[in-house]
């Protein structure tokens, strides 16, 4: 079965968060138990895409982490790639394209390829403001008060519980 790691769903709702708040930030504990994520795992998915230059970490109290990107710009496949490395759906071959040993012999390496490149495909092509685009208004006592406005989604989930 084909699964994102945890830390790249973790990375996934952390850039779908900051696009929503932009240009906002949030502390990795704001999005960890606003979504209910381990901080600790989500405090080193946020520092990974902080070096990978999709977020800027802003020190203070008011401080955390923001976009530094246009999120037009980010495809869901670059956050995944960034936490995870690279995607492929069988060890028969991988994203530089290494083919295994029995590819003279393999009858589904040619459709699987051709699944590959579609899962490839269409995570290049969502881009983070495309994930945040079903988010809708919903009232947040501390957004309010520290002057943010949270905007949450039902379909924003952890999506490895």
């Amino acid at each position: 079965m084909l699964k994102l790691t945890k830390k790249a769903d973790y990375g996934l709702i952390a850039l779908k968060h900051l696009t929503v708040v932009r240009p906002h930030s949030s502390s990795a504990k704001e999005i960890a138990d606003r979504y209910g994520v381990p901080v600790p795992v989500l405090s080193k998915v946020l520092q990974k895409l902080a070096k990978s230059g999709f977020l800027a970490s802003e020190h203070g109290t008011n401080g955390g982490y923001r976009l530094a990107r246009d999120p037009r710009s980010i495809s869901a496949l670059d956050v995944v790639r960034a936490i995870d490395g690279p995607v492929f759906l069988t060890a028969c071959f991988t994203e530089d394209g290494e083919d295994c040993e029995h590819q003279d012999r393999c009858s589904i390496r040619d459709p699987l390829r051709r699944v590959q490149e579609g899962i490839l495909s269409l995570l290049a092509s969502m881009s983070m403001v495309e994930l945040a685009s079903d988010a809708e208004p919903h009232a947040n006592g501390a957004a309010a008060a520290s002057g943010h406005q949270i905007l949450s989604s039902p379909n924003l989930n952890v999506l490895n519980p």
